[in-house]
């Protein structure tokens, strides 16, 4: 019993890397959009390579535990959380690497014809990611719902975006379609990276709680 619990703390300790790790890449891809940073956006996609290693990890020893130890009730729970969990930090990842590309894209142009403050956006997908990793942390329900109702914040600026971007190409501001598209991409990279933040959260409710919450389920 004792090795099986020494093999639950150092799940959670590879699981709380990992997000550290996806914490710290969001962290960058933010200050590279704002810098229009084509080398930290490079970098980026460089070491993306490390997420998907500590993904493939993590899910191994979860599996093998389950195999070995065949856990019940709240620790059964608490793996089946952490495997997808570990999913949604991968898409996370991968999410990261899809604005880093359009930023390489977009510096290529030295005048940006046009360009949308990302900010108040970026700012709400990262703190529903932190909170829902700080949930996960402190076993935190009250936070964890906290992150289910800022994801339609996040789907609202995504809209906005839309809108603007779609009446500036309208307006003629720039030919070059390309770029706006690129713009347009972002906030859905956004968008999603809030979604998986919200699927964290998600698995945190069920972790606690021991309740499937997704689908709008939440009371």
């Amino acid at each position: 019993m004792k090795h099986f619990h020494r093999e639950l703390e150092k799940i959670k300790k590879m699981i709380l890397s990992l997000g550290a790790l996806v914490e710290k890449r969001v962290r960058q891809v933010k200050q590279a959009l704002e810098d229009r940073d084509a080398a930290v956006a490079k970098e980026i996609i460089h070491f993306d390579h490390e997420i998907d290693q500590m993904e493939v990890d993590i899910e191994e020893e979860c599996l093998k535990i389950i195999a070995l130890h065949q856990p019940v009730a709240a620790d059964l729970r608490f793996l089946i959380a952490v495997i997808k969990i570990n999913n949604d930090l991968e898409r996370i990842g991968d999410q990261v690497v899809n604005i880093a590309q359009r930023i390489v894209s977009m510096a290529k142009i030295q005048i940006a014809p046009y360009r949308f403050d990302y900010a108040e956006m970026a700012d709400k997908a990262e703190a529903m990611l932190r909170m829902s990793l700080d949930s996960l942390v402190n076993q935190d329900l009250d936070d964890a719902i906290k992150v289910l109702h800022l994801d339609d914040e996040v789907d609202k600026i995504k809209n906005e975006v839309y809108v603007l971007i779609k009446t500036a190409i309208a307006d003629g501001v720039t030919k070059d379609i390309g770029y706006m598209i690129n713009l347009l991409l972002i906030s859905r990279h956004i968008e999603r990276l809030a979604d998986h933040a919200t699927n964290i959260a998600e698995e945190v409710v069920y972790m606690i709680e021991g309740e499937i919450v997704r689908h709008g389920r939440l009371a």
